[in-house]
This record gives C-alpha cells, structure tokens and sequence, in this order.
C-alpha cells in the first residue's frame, strides 16, 4: 500500500506549520512497511535516509548502548534524516510485529526542491525545534 494517513503525520512537529493540502501532498509519498520482532530498524551511527510512523506495533530505542524508550502506534523516528541524511542518533528494534509508514530522503527532496512554501515550512519547524531544544 502506498500512502499515509494525513492525521499521523500532523502530528509530527516538522510538519507542523504545513495545511492539508500541503500534508497530502507528502503523504502520497510513503510507503508501508513491516519489519519482524527483532530487527533492527536503524542503527546508531549508521548513514539516515529515511522517516517512519508507526502504525502498529512497538519498538525499543536504544541509545549508547542503554534502552532509552519504547515507541509505539503514532510514534515516529527518522524526520531528521529527511533533511540531512546525518548519522542515526539511536537504534530502534522492533520489539513486536513493526507497522510503518515509511518514506526516504530521495523520495522527499524533489517534492521539497519543486515546492518552495513547503520548504520554508519545514525550515521554519527545525528553526522552531533547534530553539526549542537549546532552552530546554
């Protein structure tokens, strides 16, 4: 199936500032995925390509090592990645039968290249994000 649900991906705070149409227009762009109990989804430090939203399932974040957190149906991972392909910052492992939504940065980038109002969004968000995480 291709596609995402316009509501899971609102809630992601890098599209945040984006309307509906705009939303749509990326959601189209992602692919499901599922990944068995077990299998690592991403691995610390490894290259970033690309965003998921669960749908259903669960999986443990693991960071240096150390479980950080459990992730879990509208939890998402990897927006980052989107924009700059940088290095993973945790490991995420299925834990159960992972659902996802998933769609990779050479997926993305024309969309944002032939769209500038999106693009300005999205650099507003991380701009809105950085500030965020600096005073907190």
């Amino acid at each position: 199936m291709t596609g995402a649900p316009v509501d899971a991906l609102q809630r992601v705070p890098l599209f945040a500032d984006l309307n509906q149409r705009e939303v749509k227009q990326i959601t189209r762009l992602f692919k499901q995925r599922t990944f068995p109990a077990g299998e690592t989804v991403v691995q610390e430090g490894s290259g970033g390509a690309a965003f998921y939203v669960i749908e259903s399932g669960e999986a443990a974040v693991f960071v240096a090592g150390k479980e950080y957190s459990t992730l879990g149906p509208g939890d998402y991972f990897g927006e980052i990645a989107l924009i700059d392909e940088g290095a993973r910052l945790a490991t995420i492992t299925a834990t159960s039968e992972l659902g996802c939504y998933g769609i990779t940065f050479w997926d993305f980038r024309p969309l944002v290249e032939a769209n500038g109002v999106i693009g300005w969004k999205l650099l507003q968000s991380l701009a809105r994000m950085y500030r965020e995480a600096r005073a907190g």
